[in-house]
């Protein structure tokens, strides 16, 4: 029995903001970098809220435990009000703030990708690739915060337009 799927407008969107800010990333990373600490603390925030909330329809579509997208959605939720509330640290501790929620983030979606094998094989295979690449650029942030701090827009902004696409992919 195959379940009917719907475009998903929450996803859309997510995705669609992930791909503004990664563009606005490349843009100018020097000069803008409040900005963007800003809108990531936000992105972070909503996406806490949206895996909150999704959490429930990932049990009904795949019978899966959701625990994992409760605790990712808290880490979200918490990582974006520390950013929005204390932007000098954020600005500081910003190199590793991003290579330890790049790699929380990615061992999550790990976690929560085999959910995604009975939906498309493809994008469960696109799921294990990305977050595989995003552990291993969340680990050269860790152990390299002065190259890190250098690229960190770019490195960020790469990060937030492929799981923009992830989402759009997902919202169809």
């Amino acid at each position: 029995m195959t379940k009917e799927r719907k475009f998903n407008w929450a996803y859309f969107i997510l995705g669609l903001l992930f791909i503004f800010v990664a563009l606005m990333a490349f843009q100018d990373p020097a000069s803008d970098l409040v900005a963007v600490v800003l809108f990531f603390s936000v992105l972070a925030i909503l996406k806490g809220i949206f895996e909150l909330f999704v959490r429930s329809k990932v049990k009904e579509y795949t019978g899966a435990k959701s625990t994992s997208l409760i605790i990712l959605g808290i880490l979200d939720l918490v990582f974006g009000i520390f950013l929005l509330f204390n932007m000098q640290a954020g600005l500081v501790a910003l190199p590793y703030i991003f290579a330890v929620w790049f790699i929380i983030d990615s061992i999550w979606e790990l976690f929560i990708s085999g959910s995604f094998k009975e939906i498309s094989k493809g994008y469960y295979w696109f799921m294990i690739v990305i977050n595989i690449l995003g552990i291993i650029i969340g680990l050269c942030l860790l152990f390299n915060p002065l190259t890190s701090a250098l690229t960190l827009a770019f490195l960020v902004g790469c990060y937030f337009m492929v799981s923009g696409i992830c989402y759009l992919i997902a919202a169809f």
